[in-house]
């Protein structure tokens, strides 16, 4: 099932990266914790209130706060397939 950005992920989907969203120091903050366009995510938990989150990308774990990734816009994987 497609998710439109990360918050709505289920523990255990993936998703790639569209268009990191926020505004200023957010946008650039994202970026440089390695959320960028074409990369692979996936949801390993939530916190048991569901907020934070905790998400795998380029071989670490990054918790986010939901209302920062749900800035993030995610594509179906098979979308960034050749």
């Amino acid at each position: 099932m497609a998710r439109e950005n990360i918050a709505q992920l289920e523990p255990g989907e993936s998703g790639i990266v569209d268009v990191v969203g926020g505004e200023g120091a957010l946008h650039r903050h994202l970026l440089d914790m390695g959320l960028t366009p074409g990369v692979k995510v996936t949801l390993i938990r939530t916190a048991p209130l569901g907020d934070p989150l905790e998400i795998h990308l380029r071989g670490y774990a990054l918790t986010l706060r939901k209302d920062d990734a749900a800035c993030i816009t995610l594509r179906d994987e098979e979308a960034g397939k050749a």
